[in-house]
């Protein structure tokens, strides 16, 4: 029950005030998206690679994302082929379960549960699952001749990965940037992560309540919430990684689905109204199940 009142309250309150508002004053969210992925987040993101002490733990995390990655989109293939689902309900399956909200859900909570410093490894393991949501999901969503293509595009107009370039770039040449200079950065970055959060609280305002195929949502909600911080835990086991770092990845692998793939779902219609459902649901049990997960790892 502590850990519920001082970790996953203060984020679902946050989460609430979006909400609440964009029922309220249906507030047009893409401005402040656009705020937030382009200005808000590639501070915080260069920010912190640029204070972080790169080291091995950071190839493992690599490592650990894309055997996580490639472990969920196998369980989807296999029941998606026993079911005998469509290509594009095996992608709105795959959108749902394999990428994991570990941004404006993830980083919060794990900031709340372990401190800056698993924070650091929180936003690390956020922009390497931005990267591979916008390769692999936006391939999943559009599968065929364009996924590449399109994967590859919305990957390079990333702002977060020049970010991330250049924060390793001057790393690199152990360039010191003045504090005339980093304290802006700081300052913009600060307001980051709460931005999202309430970005969430709106866009889950905007998923309707409608008529769920709950044999689909089931399946998902237990691959998303269960099955993948079981799998995650499992790998954690066979590398050598720093506890922390393994404690993040694990409460990361159990966060409800990624609100971005959404929005791919609908680009490309991908399922969308399942993705949706899946989305809010995930959501919605999270509270339990990270609560659970956090009280576990202690």
């Amino acid at each position: 029950m502590t850990i519920f009142i001082s970790v996953v309250l203060p984020v679902m309150f946050v989460f609430l005030i979006g909400y609440v508002v964009q029922k309220w004053r249906k507030v047009d969210i893409k401005p402040i998206s656009t705020l937030a992925i382009y200005i808000l987040t590639p501070a915080l993101v260069f920010e912190t690679f640029y204070q972080a002490e790169m080291n091995i733990q950071y190839a493992y995390m690599i490592v650990f994302a894309l055997a996580l990655l490639f472990a969920l989109i196998i369980i989807n293939k296999v029941y998606a082929w026993q079911r005998k689902y469509s290509s594009s309900m095996e992608s709105g399956l795959i959108l749902s379960t394999a990428f994991m909200n570990s941004g404006n859900y993830g980083a919060p909570i794990i900031l709340f549960a372990y401190g800056q410093e698993g924070f650091a490894y929180a936003v690390s393991f956020m922009v390497l699952q931005a990267v591979i949501m916008n390769f692999f999901g936006v391939y999943y969503a559009a599968r065929g001749v364009s996924g590449v293509k399109t994967a590859l595009r919305v990957l390079l107009l990333m702002p977060v990965t020049y970010a991330v370039l250049l924060a390793i770039l001057l790393k690199s040449f152990q360039i010191q940037i003045p504090d005339n200079f980093m304290q802006p950065v700081e300052l913009i970055s600060q307001a980051a992560i709460p931005t999202v959060m309430l970005i969430l609280g709106m866009q889950l305002a905007q998923i309707k309540w409608a008529r769920f195929e709950w044999s689909k949502v089931s399946f998902a909600v237990v691959v998303r919430l269960v099955v993948s911080p079981m799998i995650a835990w499992g790998i954690t086991l066979l590398m050598p990684l720093d506890p922390l770092l393994a404690k993040v990845l694990i409460v990361a692998a159990a966060m409800p689905s990624a609100a971005t793939i959404v929005m791919y779902a609908v680009e490309f219609d991908a399922k969308p109204k399942l993705v949706s459902s899946i989305t809010l649901i995930t959501t919605l049990l999270s509270i339990f199940t990270i609560t659970l997960i956090l009280m576990i790892l202690g």
